[in-house]
């Protein structure tokens, strides 16, 4: 099956690695779920699992991931990305023989910001999924429907600045989400604009990070910006 997504691992774990040259120690990372199966009822979202290439860049993922670190796995509850983190501790024990913790599932790596789903998929439906985003990051859909997304953006932000204290040095807590999740967090934390910055491709993310006693966000590809 040929992917619906650019693959953006290499570019996530290059901003890792240059991280780690900078003497970064300790970073945090909202990571995209891996390559998945789609379906034509949206409904089915919870419910679709990796296509086996997407597992194949999971383990990959995790075997590259550096020595020097060690993940902290955290994700979704959705199957994908439990699949997703899943693996990529696979990958990295594989490689490194060293036994990590297990996941955590967290409900702020979900899609917790849809309050009604049924209302959400209907406006979605008629407008399509870009001009959706684009009219909840404008505030012009109902906070019944929709969180305010500026508050889902500091939720994310707080969550990942909040394990990024918790680590010691030598860590990586790894938070295996959705792309819906990692937009907010561009729009209004990075000043992305989400037309502008594209999709957010498979194990694609943002890396926080603190250096001289200010934490930082690094969308791949981009300039630190400071938080």
């Amino acid at each position: 099956m040929e992917r619906k997504y650019e693959l953006k691992s290499r570019q996530t774990l290059d901003a890792i690695h240059g991280l780690l040259d900078r003497g970064i120690r300790r970073m945090s990372v909202i990571l995209r779920h891996s390559d998945r199966f789609y379906h034509e009822d949206a409904r089915m979202e919870p419910f679709m699992g990796l296509t086996d290439p997407g597992k194949s860049y999971a383990l990959d993922m995790g075997r590259e991931l550096p020595g020097t670190l060690e993940p902290k796995l955290f994700s979704s509850h959705f199957g994908r990305c439990i699949e997703t983190a899943y693996l990529i501790d696979k990958g990295y024990t594989s490689v490194h023989a060293r036994t990590l913790p297990h996941n955590a599932t967290k409900d702020v790596l979900a899609p917790f910001y849809i309050k009604d789903i049924e209302r959400a998929l209907g406006r979605m439906t008629r407008t399509g999924s870009q001009q959706f985003i684009r009219d909840w990051f404008d505030k012009a859909i109902d906070e019944d429907i929709m969180e305010n997304p500026e508050v889902t953006a500091e939720t994310l932000t707080g969550f990942m600045k909040e394990n990024l204290s918790g680590l010691r040095d030598g860590q990586v807590a790894l938070c295996v989400s959705h792309d819906w999740n990692i937009f907010p967090i561009r729009e209004f934390k990075l000043n992305l604009p989400h037309e502008g910055a594209g999709d957010v491709g498979y194990l694609d993310g943002v890396v926080f990070f603190q250096e001289k006693n200010q934490t930082f966000a690094l969308a791949c590809g981009n300039d630190p910006v400071p938080l």
